[in-house]
C-alpha cells in the first residue's frame, strides 16, 4: 500500500510512519532518509530518528536529492518509509553554493512518480507548514508552494492519504482499506 501521510512539524508522523511501514513489511525494509544534516540540531534530530528505528530491521538510505535513484541503490521490492518531503525539498531547492532552484517541485514530483509507479509498500512523510496566513520572503513562499504542490502529486498517487495532528492520525482518502490493513493502529 502506498501512504502518505502530513502533519505539523515534530508532532509523532515519524515514529508513526515507521510502525505502518514495518506493519506493510514485505521482504527488506528500507528508510529513505531525505535530511542532509546543517547544524548540531540537525545532527540530534537525525540521532533521535536512528534511535526510534533501532531494533526494527531499517535499512538506511541516505539520498537528499535525485529522489528516483533511491530505486537504484535498493531495488523496487521490499517496503519504504521516505522521511521527508519537506527536508528533500529544502535539498533540492537550495542546493549547497548553489543558486535557488525554483523549478525544484517538478523535479521531485517526477521523481516521485517513478518512486511510486514502482513501489507497492511505501509510506511518505512530509510537514504541513503551508497552511499559516504569514506573508513570507519570496524564496519561502516558493518553497512552502512548492511543498503543497509536491504534497498533493503524492496524495494523489498514493492509496491512502493520512493527517497527524497532536496524536490524532485522520484518514483523508482510501479509509476502508487502510482500516482493513491497519485496523485500529493508532
Amino acid at each position: 500500500m502506498r501512504i502518505f501521510i502530513s502533519g505539523g512539524c515534530k508532532n509523532g508522523k515519524s515514529c508513526y510512519a515507521q510502525r505502518l511501514a514495518k506493519a506493510q513489511q514485505t521482504g527488506l525494509l528500507f528508510y529513505v532518509a531525505t535530511m542532509k544534516p546543517a547544524d548540531p540540531e540537525d545532527d540530534g534530530r537525525i540521532a533521535r530518528h536512528m534511535r526510534d528505528r533501532e531494533g526494527l530491521g531499517f535499512i538506511t538510505v541516505e539520498q537528499y536529492a535525485d529522489i528516483e535513484n533511491v530505486l537504484v541503490r535498493s531495488g523496487p521490492d521490499g517496503s519504504y518509509l521516505l522521511d521527508s518531503l519537506t527536508a528533500l525539498l529544502a535539498n533540492e531547492m537550495f542546493p549547497s553554493g548553489g543558486p535557488v532552484n525554483e523549478c525544484a517541485a517538478d523535479k521531485i514530483i517526477y521523481g516521485l512518480k517513478q518512486i511510486l509507479s514502482n513501489i507497492n509498500n511505501i509510506v511518505v512523510v512530509s510537514d504541513f507548514i503551508y497552511g499559516d496566513s504569514m506573508i513570507y520572503d519570496r524564496y519561502t513562499e516558493l518553497y512552502r508552494e512548492s511543498l503543497a504542490k509536491i504534497d498533493r502529486a503524492a496524495a494523489g498517487q498514493c492509496d491512502v492519504v493520512l493527517e497527524a495532528a497532536y496524536a490524532n492520525v485522520m484518514v483523508h482518502k482510501g479509509g476502508e482499506a487502510f482500516h482493513a490493513s491497519f485496523g485500529a493502529m493508532r
